[in-house]
């Protein structure tokens, strides 16, 4: 075995021990969770870490017949299992569903032994699943109960996450590129081998998901770049077209930055009534359990959202080492917080009428789930009403039940949301490798 062998998996050593180090840390929140959620959360005072405390439930996905929970007046079932770690979902204009099985593809670079002890600590929760590379696509059964047909749709691809269809061509967004397929209505698998629309950053990929949405219009992609880093350790050199929301021309593949600022965008979506631009996004972490909120926010153009140099709005992070109060003076305040470390990625403006009418016309929201925080935040799907394009109240949970009640096993962790052509809400649950439908109950 050489050195390098020898000396990570040495670190590897540690970073177990430092894990049973770390659980006696307090990182426990002071904050009740409630009072981070809405137009302005509460903000305590920055704590700071040699290495942060960490609480991640071990990943052991759902028995036979075991199911999340759902709110009164709403049923759940299983559409699809066995999935290769389902990320993303597209409702096809006949009723097929695409779902987006994916993970990252290995290769960002370790800067710090912080970073690997935090990735060998976060891998227990079944959130690291190994990803299919590949598209799979849900048909349902005609006049029958239980789980959709699932035909191979796509294959070969390098960690895709967003996927958008515009006429009869299918745009897939890789971590490093976009590539285009000729798709026929009703076909179950795609077999042209598809050209590349455009190149998207993807060295050292901290964060390598690219979420993707299509305008109105079908002339521009948007696509959700996340940072190369927590905040900035990287240097400010790899962080080019990152932390940001793409612009992509759909005729000729160029790309400029639409906004900036943003930490990790991703669940693009337009809202339906105002026609805006929405983001979730994942701020940073190492500050402690109640920092910082992730948030849900309108995306302006040419705006700035304060990463690296402040978060929510105008609070500067007195870490980072260049400081730059000309851009901080302009950072954006975001619309609505979601409260600290619940890691949202995925968002849907519910545009149906198949679920109760007091949910129609706002916004779900997906919570993968903290790993940095005691107790555990997320790990939930929510409901925020929204009212002339703005949300009005707060975010109320309505899918549950992803984890033990002692926080200790994690059975799934929902992320890509869709509705089908019945109006039901859908959920891909990349620990548990399910769909999970969400209807109103009969």
């Amino acid at each position: 075995m050489n050195k390098n062998k020898h000396g990570l998996l040495g670190v590897v050593g540690m970073a177990v021990v430092s894990s049973l180090v770390l659980s006696a840390c307090d990182n426990s929140a002071k904050v009740d969770i409630s009072k981070q959620i809405g137009a302005n959360p509460e903000m305590p005072g920055a704590q700071n870490f040699l290495v942060p405390p960490m609480q991640v439930p071990g990943g052991v996905g759902w028995k036979e017949g075991q199911a999340p929970k759902v709110v009164a007046g709403l049923g759940i079932e299983k559409i699809a299992s066995g999935l290769l770690h389902p990320r993303q979902l597209l409702a096809l204009p006949n009723g097929d569903i695409l779902v987006v099985e994916s993970n990252g593809p290995g290769q960002e670079a370790v800067t710090t032994p912080k970073q690997l002890i935090a990735g060998v600590v976060k891998g227990r929760s079944g959130k690291g699943g190994k990803g299919g590379n590949r598209i799979t696509l849900l048909r349902k059964k005609e006049g029958a109960a239980g789980e959709w047909e699932k035909h191979v749709f796509l294959e070969k691809l390098h960690s895709p996450f967003g996927v958008q269809l515009i006429g009869d061509t299918l745009y897939v967004a890789n971590t490093g590129n976009i590539m285009k397929y000729h798709y026929n209505t009703g076909d179950t698998k795609i077999t042209d081998p598809g050209t590349e629309l455009a190149d998207l950053p993807d060295t050292v990929n901290h964060h390598w998901t690219k979420a993707m949405v299509a305008s109105a219009d079908g002339k521009k992609l948007y696509v959700g770049s996340g940072s190369n880093s927590n905040i900035a350790e990287n240097s400010m050199a790899v962080e080019y077209r990152r932390a940001a929301v793409l612009e992509v021309d759909v005729e000729s593949g160029a790309s400029r930055i639409f906004a900036s600022g943003l930490r990790n965008p991703t669940g693009l979506q337009f809202e339906p009534t105002s026609g805006k631009l929405w983001a979730i996004v994942n701020e940073r972490d190492e500050i402690g359990a109640d920092l910082v909120p992730d948030y849900m926010t309108s995306v302006q153009e040419h705006g700035f959202y304060g990463w690296p140099y402040s978060y929510y709005g105008q609070h500067v992070d007195t870490r980072i080492k260049q400081q730059r109060p000309d851009l901080v003076a302009k950072a954006i305040k975001p619309d609505f917080a979601l409260g600290s470390h619940v890691a949202a990625l995925g968002l849907w403006f519910y545009t149906g009428t198949g679920l109760p009418e007091k949910y129609r016309g706002g916004a779900f929201v997906s919570e993968h789930g903290s790993w940095d925080r005691t107790p555990l935040s997320g790990y939930q799907v929510v409901y925020v009403p929204f009212a002339n394009g703005k949300p009005t109240g707060s975010a109320e949970p309505i899918v549950t039940g992803f984890h033990s009640a002692d926080e200790k096993d994690l059975y799934g962790a929902p992320v890509g949301l869709t509705q089908d052509a019945a109006g039901a809400l859908l959920i891909a649950d990349d620990v548990g490798n399910v769909i999970w439908r969400v209807s109103a109950k009969q």
